[in-house]
């Protein structure tokens, strides 16, 4: 286990971002390469953070090495602004710089070269506009496992005629072993986890980070547009909270902290996102961006800056004690997801969008929100069905769907790591919403399935419209039922749900005119296969104004 404290940690991070025009010393680079492609993040109306990864000729290399970098409004076209940096072993030969004498609301490419002539691939970003806009154009992703299949949806995401930005909500990368989640597809199609033990240690985290970006399918999407990223938990362990994780044993795996540390310092090496601020938690990467007279959106942090653990059952099978302690951990008033800090951060800015006229203000927000109780087959099917459906799983499938259903009867939702374990800091944030005068789009992702669900506090009075997009690549609970409809079940389950798919694989396409928000959600066919189709799955919209009804076109 490496050990890192805060301070010393800081300090490897701030030194990667070099600022256009500083000097750059680097060693010769012969034979070194671009192996990981191009990427962009948090734009700005001047430029946006551009990002690459130099891999020396040589393993044991391990002085710094000269970069180049150019931004030009066409390939081939004239550089509107340069500058030079350079690849440090310290930060692991990653490189951010930050372009920032552009104009607002254009489209850019840049690149990167290498003394020498080595040049790597061209990506295309677009600046934030300013002032009137007619409209602007997202894609929402989540949760993307290497081993889980084919990143088939970054390719066809790539080829969208516009894109103002991808908007990333987390699970970037996963932290388990080769013969964990996924393990036996990933062996199948050539896409074992690299480490192939689970990562724990800041090489372990670099490797993984390093094995996801050699895809050639998420490369085209990050050279396509800019990322507007928040880390899940999977960028660190799963189900992670302020005090640690449920895939975190300190016995074997060392302090939370540290692993926790280390995570973050790989996340900030290797993602194009603005490095932390000097003084300010590392977690505190919730954050603001402005598309002109047309939306706010603002990203979360749901996960390590002020997460309560979750209210989980102890065991697979809870007896009705244990499920009692549960519900009653679950209801805690003092139990939160965002933090105070983060919530009145969160509700200024909605509020000043408001105040500005703006017609739409998006949360871009890890975990679903709304409320989702869990199917529970006998009240839906009749005893008789309901024995059929469990009695056709596998075993071990077989008993993890007896004990949730046990939950529902005793009136646990369907997820508790999602809002819905947390309902008392939800309806602080719903308060909070009501006196920033907003009824914001929120967007989230982490289930691994489509929603479309109209957000209602517990007076029952609509607050809010949620978009939830599916995985790239992992796997959803109901690929694991395949005799079970569980999307249909859960919209007939829940009023707050309108539409859930539980199978389909994909991401949304989010258009916001001053009119309206128009949501498709696009699936492809397969993620086993590198042939494969793309479709509207559904299309969802909400119009601007005060009624804001969700509803399906």
């Amino acid at each position: 286990m490496i050990k890192v404290d805060r301070r010393s940690a800081l300090g490897l991070v701030g030194a990667g971002l070099t600022l256009p025009g500083a000097a750059a010393r680097g060693a010769p680079s012969a034979g070194a390469s671009f192996a990981h492609g191009v990427a962009s993040g948090d734009p700005t109306a001047r430029g946006a953070i551009l990002w690459t990864r130099v891999t020396p000729a040589d393993a044991g290399h391990v002085a710094p090495i000269a970069v180049e970098w150019h931004v030009a409004e066409t390939e081939g076209g004239k550089a509107l602004e340069s500058g030079r940096a350079e690849a440090r072993p310290a930060r692991d030969f990653t490189v951010k710089v930050e372009a920032v004498k552009l104009k607002p609301g254009r489209d850019y490419v840049y690149w990167f070269t290498l003394a020498g002539g080595t040049r790597s691939p061209v990506g295309r970003f677009r600046t934030l506009p300013e002032g009137s806009i007619a409209d602007a154009v997202f894609a929402v992703v989540s949760c993307q496992l290497y081993p889980g299949g084919f990143f088939n949806a970054y390719r066809a995401l790539a080829g969208q005629a516009r894109l103002d930005a991808v908007i990333h909500l987390g699970d970037y990368i996963y932290e388990y072993g080769a013969d964990e989640y996924g393990g036996a597809i990933g062996a199948k199609l050539g896409r074992v986890p690299q480490p192939a033990h689970e990562i724990v240690t800041l090489a372990d985290y670099r490797m993984r980070h390093a094995q996801y970006k050699t895809d050639a399918d998420l490369q085209a999407a990050h050279a396509r547009a800019a990322f507007i990223c928040v880390w899940d938990d999977h960028e660190t362990a799963n189900d992670s909270w302020v005090g640690g994780a449920e895939n975190h044993q300190p016995e074997t795996e060392g302090e939370w902290k540290t692993r926790k540390a280390v995570a973050m310092q790989a996340y900030f090496e290797w993602m194009p996102i603005r490095d932390p601020k000097p003084g300010a938690p590392w977690e505190a990467i919730n954050r603001t961006f402005e598309f002109g007279d047309l939306a706010t959106l603002m990203m979360v942090e749901t996960r390590l800056l002020a997460r309560s653990e979750q209210a989980e059952p102890k065991g697979h099978s809870p007896d009705a004690a244990g499920i009692a302690a549960v519900i009653a951990e679950r209801n805690r008033a003092d139990r939160e997801l965002l933090g105070a800090p983060q919530r009145a951060w969160l509700e200024a800015g909605l509020k000043a969008s408001v105040d500005a006229g703006k017609p739409w203000q998006v949360l871009g927000n890890q975990v679903v929100m709304a409320r989702v109780e869990g199917p529970e087959l006998t009240r839906l099917f009749g005893a008789e069905t309901a024995q059929a459906m469990v009695a056709g799983l596998a075993p071990a499938i077989r008993t993890q769907v007896e004990a949730a259903q046990a939950g529902y009867r005793a009136g646990l939702p369907f997820n508790l790591d999602s809002w819905d374990g947390y309902p008392a800091a939800r309806e602080r944030l719903y308060a909070g919403l009501r006196r920033a005068g907003s009824h914001p789009l929120v967007l989230s992702g982490d289930s691994h399935a489509f929603w479309a669900n109209s957000l209602a506090d517990a007076s029952g009075t609509t607050v809010a419209s949620e978009f939830g997009t599916s995985a790239i690549s992992s796997p959803s609970v109901g690929d694991m039922l395949p005799s079970v409809p569980l999307g249909d079940l859960l919209d007939k389950a829940n009023p707050e749900v309108v539409f859930c798919d539980q199978t389909a694989k994909g991401y949304i396409l989010l258009t916001l005119t001053p009119q309206v928000a128009k949501a498709d959600y696009m699936a492809v066919s397969t993620i086993l296969d590198r042939k494969f189709e793309e479709r509207v799955l559904a299309r969802f919209e909400v119009p601007a104004g005060k009624e804001r009804a969700l509803k399906r076109i």
